[in-house]
């Protein structure tokens, strides 16, 4: 089972034994100073070099977020998605928790997005789901409800049941409900890895609906978090993790992705991570 988003110049589709897809989280205020103001000002050049950016680095998807204080989603969100349509041909991830600043930025955009994202929460649930129907969206499922983010892989993984569920009582196709399950700091809790790993297994297994995951949160509290987040990446692909959100302009991201489908049998004789290696190697010499 896989999911199909599209772009001006692309169409990804991502699921059970495909290659691992990179959404580029860098049009994002949160931590970024510069984009922030940017942004609270009304400006988008900022945006527009980050999505220019992370194509070139590789991102197959770029994910738009443009919430921040101050800061009016539903008048900036479309703004920031029709700019990311101009100067990129990659599938856009619209990324907010406001449904007025989403159906706007649906509104503005002419192929299938996908949304990012709905919980458990029967509040999100009611709010999104027809959003993504009415424009025939994909949705990124997280696996939380109004209890919060299960501290069990079956707390976890009934939530994204639930979400699977919901989702299709509104006639959403199941392949297009991708489920997140969600990432928490290892430093804090001794077993969060853990329960990430064994919740992709069973939702890739048992529900067969394709994942996503944002991985930098694992390493949290931690030195040279790069190292930790590329091992737990590499884990997580082998366990069926089929989508990574994470900034693709990071050296060694591509690499460990490629390498990972390589091992985990989603890149045939290696052909892809051959092909990127000639091409780098090419791009040196020139």
């Amino acid at each position: 089972m896989s999911t199909v988003v599209t772009g001006k110049d692309r169409k990804v589709e991502f699921g059970r034994g495909l290659p691992t897809i990179i959404i580029g989280e860098r049009i994002n205020p949160t931590g970024k100073k510069r984009l922030a103001e940017d942004l609270a000002n009304g400006r988008l050049d900022v945006l527009a070099r980050e999505a220019l950016s992370q194509e070139r680095a590789g991102a197959d998807i770029l994910d738009v977020n443009v919430a921040a204080p101050g800061i009016d989603e539903a008048v900036l969100l479309p703004k920031a998605v029709s700019t990311v349509l101009e100067v990129s041909g990659l599938p856009v991830c619209i990324d907010s928790s406001n449904p007025e600043a989403l159906k706007r930025a649906l509104e503005v955009y002419p192929y299938k997005a996908l949304v990012n994202s709905v919980t458990g929460q029967e509040k999100s649930l009611t709010a999104i789901l027809p959003l993504v129907k009415n424009f025939g969206a994909s949705v990124i499922g997280l696996t939380m409800d109004d209890n919060g983010i299960p501290g069990t892989e079956e707390g976890r993984f009934d939530v994204a049941r639930r979400i699977i569920e919901a989702a299709e009582s509104y006639g959403i196709a199941r392949e297009d409900v991708v489920i997140d399950c969600l990432c928490l700091a290892q430093a804090a809790e001794a077993n969060s890895a853990a329960v990430t790993l064994e919740t992709l297994r069973r939702v890739s297994n048992e529900l067969g609906v394709p994942t996503v995951l944002g991985v930098s949160n694992v390493s949290f509290g931690m030195p040279d978090r790069k190292v930790i987040n590329f091992s737990f990446l590499a884990q997580a692909i082998s366990q069926g993790l089929n989508a990574t959100i994470i900034d693709p302009t990071i050296e060694g991201v591509v690499e460990t992705v490629l390498a990972s489908d390589f091992l985990a049998g989603r890149d045939l004789y290696g052909r892809r991570y051959l092909k990127y290696y000639r091409e780098k190697v090419k791009a040196k010499k020139d």
